[in-house]
């Protein structure tokens, strides 16, 4: 089973990498844990301390050429861990908006054009619900109060 992690050099996307690597399985389309035969990472930048074990693929998650070199026909699951947060989304806006919505519409983009598009796991954030709540569940409204929060609930319908 082919894995690709978007935003792989970061902190989420090394821990992520480092558990399948590890576990050496993921459950498949039919619940049973099937093997992991590859991990791929797509960033922007350089992983720190590289993994032995997975492939990188460093460039742009808007770039069509990008995602077709990681995703392929044998892609099973792409786990969608890319982010600007907050703060930065904020300062900048374009960039914010390229990388937190604009990636998430590419990349599913790809996925649809593949004969079996793969499972997609998006990464949401709490900011989608704006001043957190004590308890979040299935029934609790989105209130994002910025563009970052924005980005993830439009996300999350796009994936939903």
């Amino acid at each position: 089973m082919k894995i690709v992690i978007t935003g792989g050099a970061g902190f989420l996307g090394r821990k992520l990498s480092e558990a399948l690597l590890a576990r050496g399985t993921l459950a498949g389309l039919e619940g049973r844990g099937e093997p992991v035969t590859q991990i791929t990472c797509i960033d922007q930048l350089e992983p720190e301390r590289p993994l032995e074990g997975v492939g990188y693929v460093r460039g742009d998650i808007c770039d069509a050429d990008v995602l077709e070199q990681a995703i392929g026909d044998d892609t099973a699951s792409v786990f969608h861990l890319a982010a600007v947060v907050s703060g930065q989304a904020e300062a900048d806006f374009d960039l914010g908006m390229r990388v937190n919505l604009d990636a998430t519409r590419a990349l599913l983009e790809r996925c649809r054009k593949l004969p079996v598009p793969p499972r997609f796991i998006f990464a949401s954030s709490v900011a989608a619900f704006g001043a957190a709540p004590r308890i979040v569940d299935d029934n609790t409204p989105v209130r994002p109060l910025n563009s970052y929060g924005v980005a993830k609930v439009i996300g999350e319908y796009l994936v939903g």
